[in-house]
């Protein structure tokens, strides 16, 4: 069977977000521990967060910020959700964040039907979520847009279908997506299991070999 990562290859023009803007008005953006002006910054504040976002942008003259796969963060050292006790940190970012606007709409990256949608309402968590089931020549395989608007998931049922490059969602503000700066995480995700509305986003250092495979680099598909 052809890997995921090949069938990849060949597919063109998609975008996941408000696809007037170009891709190049993307600019990188580097949120990881190496990064000493976000070990500096008060990342429990998502006000003061946002306000480092945009002036990312202005520097960049971009529109979009991008980037995180297979970044350690410490982002999460503020929530409980990543820091149990009992087990490992969970710290490593294993999606693709596109940081803009709230309100920006967001697109189905393929021809996809709802798997599954939910509201994860922790703090540092997706808040609203939508996660699409793909075929692709007999491969199946999930997408997982996170931090959506309520609004989002109002009226959405399991099992709704949606063409490639249709607006599924809009992205929410902080009041309901974890407590972050507005952005879409966006995930590729090959085995589900039994998940239903949410999926790890973020791993431990000793099940990243794991998750680096079930979850391939959501800009192989992007190709930003």
């Amino acid at each position: 069977m052809i890997p995921l990562e090949t069938l990849f290859l060949d597919l063109k023009d998609i975008k996941v977000i408000d696809s007037t803007i170009p891709y190049s008005q993307y600019a990188p953006l580097d949120l990881s521990v190496e990064n000493i002006e976000i070990t500096q910054m008060d990342v429990t504040n998502a006000s003061n967060f946002e306000t480092f976002i945009e002036s990312h942008l202005d520097k960049n003259n971009a529109k979009v910020a991008y980037g995180g796969y297979n970044e350690i963060r410490n982002l999460y050292k503020r929530s409980a959700a990543f820091n149990d006790l009992n087990t490992e940190e969970r710290n490593i970012h294993i999606g693709l964040d596109l940081w803009i606007k709230a309100g920006t709409p967001v697109l189905t990256a393929l021809d996809g039907k709802v798997h599954s949608f939910q509201y994860n309402n922790n703090v540092g968590d997706y808040g609203p979520t939508i996660i699409l089931e793909h075929q692709i020549k007999n491969l199946t395989f999930y997408t997982l847009y996170g931090h959506l608007s309520l609004e989002s998931i109002a009226s959405l049922k399991v099992g709704d279908f949606f063409e490639k490059g249709t607006t599924i969602a809009t992205l929410g503000d902080s009041s309901v997506n974890g407590d972050y700066a507005p952005h879409l995480h966006f995930q590729i995700i090959k085995n589900i299991e039994d998940n239903f509305g949410d999926y790890p986003g973020v791993c431990s250092k000793n099940k990243l070999d794991y998750y680096l495979e079930n979850c391939p680099d959501p800009n192989l598909l992007l190709k930003i």
